[in-house]
C-alpha cells in the first residue's frame, strides 16, 4: 500500500470516530523576501493552508516586514535570535543550549521580541533554532511574555511551565544528512501517519496538532510537489482540518 493510501486510511480511522485529525504547518528560518519564500506563501494562499514562519529577529531584512504584512495566511513566530550555535565542539548545535546562563539568553530573546514588534501577526511563541532549548529557560520564557514554544518530536507535557504552552512539529521531509534534498514520499508520510496513528491511539499526548515542518529556503521541486500533494488530499479531507498558529498554540 502506498503512502498516500495509508494517510487516506488513517483519517478514515478518525471519521469513523468522530474524531478530527488538527494538523499546523511551521517553516523555519526566514530573514529576508526571496523567491523561495514567494513560492511558500503563494502555495499557501492557493490552498488556504495557513502557515506559521519561523523569523529570526537578529537577521531581519526590513524588506521583509511590508512582504508579509498583506499575507492574511501567515503568522509570525520568533526563531531563537540570530541562529548562532552556542553548542561546545562535538555537541549538537543549540543557541539556548545549556551552554551560557539564563539571564544572558532571556536578554537576548526580549531583544529579539522587541524586533519582532513591527509584525502585525507576530504571536509570542518562540521556535529555538535547532529544536533544542534548555529546559531550564522555560520558566523565565512565560516570565519574559512568551506563551508557547515550539520544538520537534511529541511533546512530553502540554504545559512545560506555568502559562508557556508547548506544541511541537513532526513531520520533517528534508533530509538533512542527505544531502538537504526531499527525504522522499514514503519516509515523510511514514512519519505524518505514524504520528496520527498514535495520538489515535493514546500513545503520544492525543490533543496535540500533528505539525509539518520545512524550510522555504532548503525545499527543492520534489518537496514542494509533496507540499502540493499533501495540501490537496488534506484540504478537503472530513477528517483533517488545518489549523492557524494561535489556533494550535491555543487548543
Amino acid at each position: 500500500m502506498s503512502g498516500w493510501k495509508e494517510l487516506e486510511r488513517e483519517l478514515d480511522e478518525w471519521r469513523n470516530l468522530g474524531r478530527e485529525a488538527t494538523l499546523w504547518w511551521r517553516d523555519d528560518d526566514a530573514t529576508e523576501p526571496s523567491p523561495a519564500l514567494d513560492r511558500l506563501t503563494a502555495l499557501s494562499k492557493t490552498y488556504s493552508i495557513p502557515v506559521a514562519l519561523a523569523v529570526v529577529p537578529g537577521e531581519i531584512k526590513r524588506s521583509l516586514f511590508p512582504r508579509l504584512s498583506t499575507n492574511e495566511n501567515c503568522t509570525v513566530l520568533q526563531h531563537g535570535f540570530r541562529h548562532t550555535n552556542n553548542a561546545r565542539d562535538g555537541e549538537k548545535k543549540a543557541e539556548f543550549g545549556p551552554h551560557r546562563g539564563n539571564d544572558e539568553m532571556l536578554a537576548e530573546l526580549i531583544e529579539g521580541a522587541k524586533r519582532m514588534g513591527s509584525f502585525e501577526r507576530a504571536f509570542p511563541a518562540l521556535v529555538p533554532p535547532w529544536n533544542r532549548i534548555d529546559c531550564g529557560l522555560f520558566a523565565g520564557l512565560a516570565d519574559i511574555g512568551f506563551r508557547a514554544v515550539s520544538t520537534f518530536g511529541p511533546r512530553q507535557s502540554a504545559f512545560p511551565a506555568s502559562g508557556l504552552r508547548q506544541v511541537n512539529t513532526h513531520v520533517d521531509p528534508v533530509s538533512w544528512h542527505g544531502g538537504r534534498g526531499f527525504a522522499g514520499e514514503e519516509t515523510t508520510l511514514s512519519q505524518l501517519t505514524g504520528h496520527l496513528a498514535a495520538r489515535r491511539n493514546a500513545t503520544v499526548d492525543t490533543d496535540e496538532p500533528t505539525g509539518l515542518l520545512t524550510h522555504h529556503l532548503v525545499c527543492d521541486d520534489a518537496g514542494w510537489t509533496f507540499m502540493e500533494t499533501l495540501f490537496e488530499k488534506t484540504k478537503n479531507n472530513p477528517a483533517a482540518r488545518w489549523l492557524r498558529a494561535k489556533e494550535a498554540f491555543e487548543t
